[in-house]
């Protein structure tokens, strides 16, 4: 088993952990800290493990992170609608 894999299994097992946590700001503050790191991240597991690995582990990821994914769809969606 690779570094980075090892690396995105402990990032995962971290973010159910924070999830767990209770929050005065819904969380938001750990999503981004969990997004910081995990850009990089899958960089590097993609690297390293090859693009099908990485795929794996970008949909694990936003299955984790699923609102900021739907934040970042609907801004996207406003920012993009032609008949608006």
């Amino acid at each position: 088993m690779t570094l980075s894999l090892v690396l995105a299994l402990v990032w995962a097992l971290a973010a159910n952990v924070l999830a767990m946590l209770p929050s005065r700001d819904n969380h938001w503050t750990r999503a981004y800290i969990l997004i910081a790191l995990g850009i990089p991240l899958l960089g590097y597991l993609t690297l390293e493990n090859g693009p099908w690995v990485g795929l794996l582990a970008l949909a694990a990821g936003m299955s984790v992170l699923r609102w900021p994914v739907r934040y970042l769809m609907r801004w996207g969606r406003r920012q993009f609608d032609v008949n608006a």
